[in-house]
């Protein structure tokens, strides 16, 4: 009997007391904005629903790729700010995303900077209908003019607020191993009007400012005890003038499933087999 006892008790244990039998999954806390949460992309993560995230994220996919168990509180138009304080959407209150982490948490990934730099603004700014022989006027050269680099200066100003982010959850969540993703590519060289309404100029302006938030995220990330997870490169060739079937994001008319200027389904597996490398590695 006793024999018996000592063989069924442990069994018994791990029924009634989890964790007993074998370690809960990691935590890992996903934070960013639409970049991150996937706004359109079907299915649709109803959880907060005003923060557009999809089910099927990169966030979603590295963590179901590697076991752990997520807490995603990315929500479309966040910015640094939305990480300490409640963030107003169009359908509700989204709480601060730094309010998701806890002294267990073991992973974090942050994508934020876009929204704080104006970047999708100044895309959709840079449109143009007509073709610069005929009439228009180039972004790229408004917002350089008199020596000034309008767009160059918001991305600048970002870096303190990055600063500020990571400290932050360093002290929420002092164990974690924390992983900053950069934005991917959005437009090739000289881009490709007029199949996408943006000149050629234009476009190595918008991309030289995504380029440039994207050395502020990594040196962010190199001072702030964070790993920078590069994007960029691998997005290469998956620009908005690519075909529907190659492209990780979409144009300003969207042929899949997604929000204009956003990572799509494919985009985001792409995105997902990148993080998901970076977190295992």
């Amino acid at each position: 009997m006793r024999r018996l006892v000592l063989v069924v008790l442990p069994v018994v244990l791990a029924m009634l007391v989890p964790g007993v039998a074998s370690a809960a999954p990691p935590k890992y806390v996903a934070l960013g904005d639409s970049a991150a949460s996937g706004p359109l992309i079907l299915p649709p993560d109803l959880s907060m629903a005003g923060c557009f995230r999809s089910t099927v994220n990169y966030p979603k996919l590295a963590a179901a790729r590697l076991g752990l168990a997520i807490t995603d509180v990315t929500c479309s138009g966040a910015d640094t700010n939305d990480m300490f304080n409640p963030q107003e959407t169009d359908l509700g209150t989204a709480p601060p995303q730094l309010d998701a982490l806890t002294a267990d948490t073991s992973v974090v990934t942050l994508q934020i900077g876009g929204n704080d730099t104006g970047l999708v603004g100044l895309a959709e700014s840079c449109l143009n209908v007509w073709p610069e022989w005929l009439s228009g006027s180039s972004c790229a050269d408004e917002y350089t003019a008199g020596g000034r680099d309008v767009y160059g200066e918001r991305v600048a100003a970002a870096r303190p607020k990055v600063d500020a982010v990571l400290a932050a959850i360093h002290q929420r969540a002092p164990s974690a191993r924390v992983f900053v993703v950069g934005y991917t590519t959005y437009l090739p060289q000289n881009g490709c009007y007029p199949r996408v309404q943006v000149w050629a100029r234009d476009a190595n302006y918008i991309q030289a400012k995504i380029d440039q938030l994207n050395q502020v995220l990594a040196d962010a990330s190199s001072a702030g005890g964070a790993t920078y997870v590069d994007i960029r490169t691998p997005g290469i060739g998956k620009d908005v003038c690519k075909s529907a079937s190659v492209r990780w994001t979409e144009p300003f008319i969207p042929e899949n499933v997604a929000a204009p200027l956003h990572p799509n389904a494919a985009g985001m597996r792409g995105m997902a087999a990148v993080v998901g490398a970076a977190i295992a590695g």
